[in-house]
């Protein structure tokens, strides 16, 4: 094999979406969610020595989060995505041969540029290839007939120093990428929103619980993400009647807390641990905070030294280009988010960084503290969720927020024969009804190590509709 990987043309690129409707409001910041599109890519690849193959990707397009302006509508937000990945297709469809990361990183630049002259945000600009290249990547796998765990140990994928990667200059990529261990199951981080009931109700007896501790009888879950709205007055007595219920249904329990941009100075930021310092819930076990998500706006996350607080700071929303992180790390920042959503080349090199820093704080005597989490953006059941696992699991990261299939209800809209190839493919990630199986707190990721980017199963193409339909499906 090529040291640089393997070689491929993109020949073809479809796209469809179809509607996902949550059977429970979910409210992220100031948003609150009940129905939008979910993309589906095919891409059609030339794989050199291997013929044609087809690789598939899905993903949420989620509105307010890539895009949280006030000046655009959902639907506006939408078509910015549907834009992005139609822009993405344009340039990587009949391309020269390239690796895989060769073809992200050939037009990474002019896509970002692209997107900024459309008046879009950085993360949806970078939402098209992010898809496209997952789609890509499955069908380089499934040509080579590997998972993607053994194609990025093998390098297939021709991850190499480039010009986008300054700061990587000099690191062995074929050397680190087999030091990858893929974790085999992973813990689910149950995403508690604002509007969820923390008391039992009724509707728990339906086929999915409902409140936060039919949650947790169901599932049992032993880690949790927190949402906070920016106000610390209610947030701490939010987290404080939160916790009330962890202690008690799920003790020894571990949580994240999100902020979505919703602190938007320094003081309040400071007000609200000042006030979790006197919550008995909080004081009597500080570790239980693993760290805290993004809690001021992206466009302030440079300005200068974040303030020290007693866990550390995870960038999320900032995080919308490549060189995110090193510049975050200036500021304080000392964790960053994977998500499929931003980009698979992307979740590796922030690990690979993550990787050199701790080992220089190491060699000068100080503890690692650089370090990476999996977030959820209420990935769907199917090609989106076992992709965003499949990352995890090859970043060996122990726990992943999975959230979408408590807000959602499985396949959804999939034609019933689609729902049941899922199943028989992935049965240790789906139970009968096609939802996503946890079992004490864990999901088993066996399956995805067959070939293909944890792709056993396909997307049922003639339910689909236009991509240009997306923005009518918020």
């Amino acid at each position: 094999m090529r040291s640089e990987g393997i070689l491929l043309v993109v020949r073809a690129v479809d796209c469809g979406v179809r509607p996902v409707a949550l059977r429970l409001p979910f409210r992220f910041g100031a948003v609150t969610l009940a129905r939008c599109p979910q993309l589906f890519v095919r891409a059609t690849v030339e794989v050199a020595g291997r013929g044609s193959w087809q690789g598939h990707a899905a993903e949420l397009m989620v509105p307010k989060w890539f895009d949280k302006r006030a000046g655009f509508s959902h639907a506006q937000n939408v078509e910015h995505l549907a834009g992005a990945v139609e822009r993405t297709v344009q340039a990587y469809a009949g391309d020269a041969s390239a690796s895989a990361f060769e073809l992200f990183q050939r037009h990474a630049a002019a896509l970002a540029d692209t997107g900024r002259q459309a008046g879009t945000t950085e993360l949806s600009s970078a939402f098209g290839p992010a898809v496209v290249d997952r789609a890509v990547i499955d069908a380089l796998c499934r040509a080579l007939g590997v998972s993607v765990f053994d194609a990025v140990a093998r390098n297939a994928i021709g991850l190499q120093p480039s010009a986008l990667l300054p700061d990587l200059r000099g690191f062995d990529w074929n050397g680190w990428l087999p030091t990858l261990v893929p974790r085999p199951h992973i813990e689910a981080r149950h995403t508690i929103g604002l509007l969820d009931a923390l008391q039992a109700l009724p509707a728990d007896a339906g086929p999915l619980p409902v409140s936060l501790p039919a949650v947790i009888a169901r599932y049992g879950h032993r880690v949790f993400k927190i949402k906070l709205g920016g106000d610390p007055q209610a947030d701490a007595q939010r987290l404080g009647e939160v916790l009330a219920v962890l202690d008690r249904d799920a003790p020894g329990h571990r949580y994240t807390l999100d902020g979505n941009e919703q602190y938007g100075d320094t003081a309040a930021l400071l007000d609200l641990f000042a006030r979790l310092a006197v919550l008995p819930a909080y004081a009597v076990r500080p570790e239980a905070l693993l760290y805290l998500e993004q809690p001021v706006p992206r466009d302030r996350s440079f300005d200068g030294a974040l303030p020290a607080l007693p866990c550390p700071l995870l960038m999320d929303e900032a995080d919308g280009t490549l060189d995110a992180f090193v510049r975050g790390r200036d500021a304080g920042w000392h964790g960053v988010s994977s998500k499929g959503c931003k980009g698979f080349h992307k979740s590796l090199v922030n690990r690979a960084r993550c990787e050199r820093w701790n080992r220089a704080a190491q060699r000068d005597g100080q503890p690692p503290a650089w370090f990476m989490s999996a977030e959820d953006l209420t990935c769907q059941a199917g090609l989106a969720v076992q992709q965003d696992l499949a990352l995890a699991a090859l970043l060996g990261l122990a726990h992943a927020e999975r959230n979408g299939h408590h807000y959602a209800d499985g396949f959804g809209a999939a034609p019933a024969a689609e729902r049941q190839a899922f199943v028989q493919a992935h049965p240790d990630l789906y139970d009968a009804g096609a939802r996503l199986r946890i079992t004490g707190g864990r999901i088993d990721l066996h399956s995805l190590a067959g070939p293909g980017y944890a792709h056993a199963a396909t997307p049922d193409w003639s339910a689909m509709q236009p991509l240009s339909q997306a923005a009518a499906l918020v």
